[in-house]
């Protein structure tokens, strides 16, 4: 019943949102760790709403005697984003081949043999790192095929549920782990390649300025000039295919990296769905990278006070019993927060109930640091840099459990 009204009013809040700026004091409805139906520091449920009328107007902030704003959401089922491979090159970069000519007795018409025959080891070495190249395409494609695979048996399981830290999924986790090492593997032997292709390039640049250079050597008959003018276009063209290929080869290993690198955050959330047995989706930070096109700014995090006066949280997680589920709403609240603000950070504020003596304060406050903790730990596990969340420590009076409020600022 719980979650059939999580994902009501929920399904209220996606709509609301397009409409709404992301004015501190007007975010969409925080998301609570206690039964959204009621509010027990009320001491009675409120009387039955519907969804649109729990939602405040933009600009406005909502109070609560708790001091935060506890408007009720839920968790939403989405499914892990985990893309396609990027695409890979399919240049093939096969060199024509050397014009053979005839000998002419001079000593520019044997430089122009000398010069020919570097450029046919240049141009065969060319042919088989361009075998290497399309050989190390396809098993990059192998791999990754494997790869989402895996991936996709993974998350079909966790869309339906299944058991926290299921053996079979555990089991496909570590398979998805090793293909993508095979994938780190390739991208290791494409770098290779890559510097094996610019020693070619070396040598291109070398016989391009030998041949421009033996045309300004004495001695040389008219066929030794028209020798070396097919030999000096061929050379041309070879210089051209190397930069080509290079750039190409370049451009793949610039892809896969940044994919792999994605991959291994992505791997990161998908292990902690698979020990709760929930499905989230892809690492925040991937999602911030993808909209802000790189890395935001970074926040130090800090043990301060941070003033709350005014600014209604984003997350409201009421700690009132053990294991309060808030890790799929926890991160839906987020992701939304950086699919219109990537470069958003956050303050992660444990608020402790003020009443019943200093040893009870005292007592209260450190389990409110220490889910605090948890919550964070939970961030950075979704994906979260731990220096975008800043962590601080207050106490209510009018609070009556131990909290974790999450605002944006």
């Amino acid at each position: 019943m719980i979650l059939l009204r999580l994902s009501v009013v929920v399904l209220a809040v996606v709509l609301w949102l397009p409409g709404c700026s992301f004015d501190e004091d007007a975010f969409w409805p925080s998301l609570t760790g206690d039964d959204p139906a009621g509010d027990d520091r009320a001491g009675a449920p409120p009387p039955p709403q519907t969804a649109a009328a729990t939602l405040p107007p933009p600009g406005t902030a909502a109070s609560t005697p708790g001091g935060g704003a506890q408007s009720p959401a839920g968790p939403v089922a989405t499914g892990t984003t985990f893309g396609g491979p990027p695409p890979l090159g399919t240049g093939s970069f096969e060199p024509e081949g050397v014009t053979p000519g005839s000998p002419t007795g001079t000593f520019v018409g044997k430089k122009v043999v000398e010069l020919r025959d570097e450029l046919s080891r240049l141009q065969d070495s060319i042919s088989m790192h361009n075998r290497e190249l399309q050989t190390l395409r396809a098993k990059v494609v192998q791999d990754s095929q494997r790869f989402h695979g895996t991936l996709a048996a993974i998350n079909a399981r966790l869309q339906v549920g299944t058991t926290p830290g299921n053996p079979i999924l555990v089991q496909q986790y570590n398979s998805s782990l090793a293909d993508l090492d095979r994938m780190a593997a390739d991208i290791a032997e494409l770098n290779k390649l890559a510097t094996s292709v610019t020693g070619d390039s070396t040598m291109s640049a070398f016989l391009s300025e030998s041949t421009r250079a033996a045309f300004q050597v004495a001695g040389a008959v008219d066929e030794d000039h028209r020798q070396l003018a097919i030999l000096q276009d061929e050379v041309d063209r070879t210089v051209v295919l190397i930069e080509r290929l290079l750039q190409e080869l370049t451009e793949d290993i610039r892809r896969q990296t940044n994919y792999v690198a994605t991959e291994r955050s992505n791997l990161n959330l998908l292990s902690s769905g698979i020990k709760t047995g929930e499905i989230y989706g892809a690492s925040l930070i991937n999602q911030a990278m993808v909209s802000a096109g790189g890395l935001p700014a970074g926040l130090p995090s800090r043990g301060g006070v941070v003033s709350t006066a005014g600014r209604r949280p984003l997350v409201v997680i009421r700690f009132d019993r053990q294991n309060v589920p808030y890790q799929q709403a926890l991160y839906n609240a987020v992701s939304q927060v950086l699919d219109r603000r990537p470069n958003a950070t956050f303050d992660l504020v444990a608020v402790a109930p003020g009443a019943g003596g200093a040893a009870r304060v005292a007592l209260n406050t450190n389990r409110a640091r220490r889910n605090a903790e948890g919550v964070l730990r939970s961030l950075i596990e979704m994906g979260l840099p731990p220096t975008r969340v800043a962590l601080s420590a207050q106490t209510n009076l009018q609070a009556r459990a131990n909290e974790v409020h999450l605002y944006v600022r």
